[in-house]
Formats: C-alpha cells, structure tokens, sequence
C-alpha cells in the first residue's frame, strides 16, 4: 500500500513539471481495446522500385546487402499476436526500431483484414546502406585531424556494429575497435565492447545487461568496467601545461525496479555499486600510486513520455524522435563522503517547435553542474531554425575531466582542438539549416546554414577566455545510410578572446546534432 501511495504521489510531481498536461497517447475508451490478431513485418532492400537513383546503383546496392532479419525487428517491438491493442505501445515499437540505427524507414500502424477484419500489425521498414568506409580531414585554426576506418553497422543483418578506425590529431595517435550487439542475449540484452590503441596507452570499455528497453518495463540489471593506462594531457589557453599518467581498473553493477509505469509515466528506484582503482600521478613516478574506492549509489527517477517526430532536424530524408518527455533522476552518493545525483529535463511544445530545457549535476569530491535550453522552429518551409544555449562549472576536477569545446564538439566550431579548456564554459549557438534539395539521385541530401557561434572555457583563476564566429556552413547527408548525419563545410570569420591567427577561417567535419 506505502509503494503505490509513493508511485501516485511521484506521478503528481511529474504533471507539476510539465509545462501542459501529460501527453495521452492512448485515449481511454469505456469499451475493451480490440485484441492483435497477427504481426506482419515487411522489410525493404535499400532501394526500391520507386526510388530515384540509377539502376545500377540500386542493384548494385541491393545485391551487396544483407538485409536486416526479420527476427530482429520481432524482438524490437513491444507489441505481440493476442495483446489487446494499445496506441502508445505501438508508436514506442516504431522509436524502438529507428533506435537501433540500422534503418533510414521505419513505419509501424495497424491494418484491418478485408475478410474477417481482424487486427494487425503492421512494421514497414527500409534497410540503410550499412557498409561505411570512412576518411574525414578536418583542420581548424592550425590544428590538423584526420582519420581512415571502416564501419559496418548491420553485421550479417543482425544489427550488430563492428567498428575499426584508425585517428591522428595533435595530441596523439589512436586505434579503435568496437563491438555493440543490442540483442546478445535474448531479446533485449546488450553487449558492447571498446577498446582503444592509443600511440601513449591504452584504454578499454564494456557493458553488458538489459536496460529499462520501454517506458513500462518493471526492471533493469547491467554490469560495466573500464580500463586504461593513458596519458592526460591537460590545457590551458591554447597550450600544453601538464601531463599525468592515468591507472583505472574499474567494475560495476545497475539496476532498478519500477514502482509504477505504464505506457505514459514511470517512477522507479534505482541503485548501483562500483569497485575502482584509479590512480594519477607523473609518468616517472615509481612505485605508482595504488588507491581503491568502493562507491554506492541509490534514487528515485520519474518521467512521463512526450516526443516529437521531425525531418530534416540534424540528419536527411528520414524521421528523428527527439525526446522532449519531462524527468528528474535524484540520488545519493556514498563513498569516503556524501555525494548527490541530480538531473532532469522539460520541455514545451507548439505547433512547429519545441523548446526544451535540460539540467544536470553530481557531487563528491568534486563537482560539476551543467545546464543547456535548446529552441527549434520549423515554421518556414525548408528552413529549420535552433537557438541554443548552455553552461557549466566544476570544482576539484580530476585531471582529463576539464571542459575542452572542441573534444565536446560543444563550441564555437571555426576554433582550433584545445582553443578552450577550463573548469568554466559558456556556448551560444544560433543556426538557420535551409533545406536546398533532399534526393539528389536517390544518395544525397544538402543545404545551407548561416551561423553565429560564441562561447569559451577558462579556469577560475583566469578572466573569461571566449571567441565568436560569424559564418555558412554548406551541409551534405547520406539518404540511403543507416544515419543521415550531415558533414559540414563551414567558413566564415572568428572574434573575440581566442582567436589566434587568421580572422577567417574553415572547417570540416560532423555537424553539430541538438
């Protein structure tokens, strides 16, 4: 009885954050929902017969990839034959496929037999093309980076991602390979491994578990470690001013339970437990400093549903769900002190946009509290306009953990890698993306983008350090990729504080994803 007062209560201050009434994406009727009679799942090739490109592309194309099976996109969605019918739990299957990142379509709605009119269910998807070799130069205010690698996405058509590229920037030399299989075991459980072959150490990363995979799932269990022998480099104004060696070895175990969900809201308890060993210290320092921390956390988390689903947003030709839905995660911190957890999120909608405002901040030994408010506009055709905003602090930071713009890809974006580094950081971001043709051929999407970028990072023993830029950036998408991330050639003029160099300059690389 205590537990499902607390459940109601949490649900009463998750409608007091909203900005409107929770969003009901299933309308309660008196009489009982119809029963599912069947699934049906049609999967498409990455062209099909109506589709613009050349023949030979598409057969090409076609005959070169493996098509996702079909028991993928059955283990994806939440809704089975004899379920009765539920509206939310059907447009939550359709996020849940667009989430694995292997599709450029995803549909999922219901259909009614001619004959008997029974109930289906029904997922139309369409493959993207999954096989990317990749190569990208970027060089910014001086600093050059370039990388080669290949990625397959949809391995064997299983959605599983393998991953090897090969980086050099200025600081370092890199080899990474990664290994992430959404369903590795059973349905639900996910795998993902990463390792990294740095020219100066080396540093490793699992997880395995089922998380909290839809609004009303009753638990969650995962484990998790790290591991790394690395060098820190640590920056201030554009130069190198230290370097420590990094020893982690690190394991640990998630979980939560639901004390109330459904399809629209969930509160939840939540808990963890972490052994770590992590050391920093010179290079040359011998015997190496050997320090174990045991860490608890537990809390409660709350949340109700709200997306909306757009086009041309950060990527090309296929539909994006931005999470808008209002949460606040509280917790505590228990190791040699007390610490605190505390994140959260709400929004507004309107016909056309959103704005939507997001708010995050832990304590122990050291601090860090970050908060940013993004608002986007498709009011006028083919132009997609984002304002955005957003700050941070930390205190007592752990080398490596300072504020870097240009790592982050959160910053003024003609600025060279290491321009701002700090415990303070500041970004203001205005972006009109014009949508200039979205099916070139049946490959490719592009259009244009006027900016106005300013924001910086600085240490707390130093003046403000920030820099501006005033450009347009030309933006080129993939429509037949699993992603339509758009790469983005931008030039344009740079002022204030950390400008070093030329006044104008360029840069190329992954567009900025709000």
């Amino acid at each position: 009885m205590a537990v499902r007062r607390f459940g109601g209560l949490a649900v009463g201050v998750v409608g007091l954050l909203t900005a409107q009434p929770l969003n009901r994406l299933t309308a309660q009727a008196d009489a009982a929902p119809p029963t599912i009679d069947s699934i049906i799942i049609e999967n498409r090739n990455v062209f099909d017969r109506k589709d613009d490109a050349p023949d030979w592309v598409a057969n090409l194309a076609n005959s070169l990839h493996m098509r996702t099976r079909q028991w993928v996109i059955r283990r994806r969605l939440l809704v089975n034959r004899g379920d009765p019918f539920d509206r939310a739990r059907m447009e939550e299957s359709e996020r849940a496929l667009r989430s694995l990142g292997i599709f450029r379509s995803v549909r999922v709605d219901t259909v009614r037999s001619d004959t008997d009119g029974k109930l289906a269910i029904r997922a139309v998807t369409a493959d993207g093309w999954s096989t990317q070799p990749q190569a990208s130069f970027t060089s910014v205010g001086g600093d050059k980076t370039w990388d080669v690698g290949f990625i397959e996405r949809n391995l064997l058509g299983t959605a599983t991602e393998l991953a090897i590229k090969y980086e050099r920037n200025p600081d370092r030399r890199r080899l990474d390979f990664e290994f992430v299989n959404p369903s590795f075991f059973g349905r639900r459980t996910l795998l993902s491994v990463r390792y990294g072959d740095l020219s100066d150490g080396n540093r490793g990363a699992w997880q395995l578990g089922l998380p909290f995979h839809e609004t009303a799932a009753p638990r969650s269990i995962e484990s998790y470690g790290q591991i790394a022998d690395e060098r820190i480099l640590q920056f201030r104004d554009d130069s190198l001013v230290d370097s420590t060696r990094h020893h982690l070895f690190q394991v640990g175990f998630r979980g939560g339970v639901a004390l109330h969900a459904n399809t629209h809201t969930y509160t939840r308890l939540w808990g963890a437990w972490e052994w770590r060993r992590e050391d920093f210290a010179p290079s040359e320092t011998s015997p190496f400093p050997y320090s174990v921390f045991s860490t608890v956390k537990a809390g409660v988390e709350l949340g109700s549903v709200r997306f909306r689903v757009l086009e041309h947003f950060n990527s090309y030709a296929r539909r994006e769900d931005v999470d808008l839905s209002p949460t606040l995660r509280l917790g505590l911190v228990l190791q040699s002190g007390v610490g605190y957890e505390v994140s959260g999120q709400t929004s507004a909608v309107w016909t056309g946009g959103f704005a939507v405002l997001r708010l995050k901040a832990n304590g122990l030994d050291s601090t860090r509290t970050r908060g940013e408010v993004t608002v986007v506009s498709q009011n006028v055709r083919r132009h997609t306009l984002i304002a955005h905003a957003e700050g941070g602090i930390l205190s007592h930071v752990r080398p490596g953990s300072e504020f870097d713009l240009w790592l982050e890809q959160t910053g003024p974006r003609l600025f060279g890698i290491h321009n701002f580094t700090g415990t303070r950081m500041t970004w203001f971001a205005f972006e009109d993306r014009i949508l200039l043709a979205d099916n070139v051929l049946g490959l490719l999407a592009f259009g244009l983008a006027p900016f106005l970028d300013y924001g910086g990072a600085w240490y707390a023993d130093e003046p403000a350090r920030q820099g501006g830029d005033a450009g347009i950036s030309v933006r080129l998408g993939p429509t037949r990729a699993v992603r339509g991330e758009a790469a983005e050639f931008a030039f344009g003029y740079r002022f204030g504080q950390g400008v070093n160099g030329k006044r104008w300059g360029f840069s190329l690389r992954k567009g900025f994803s709000f």
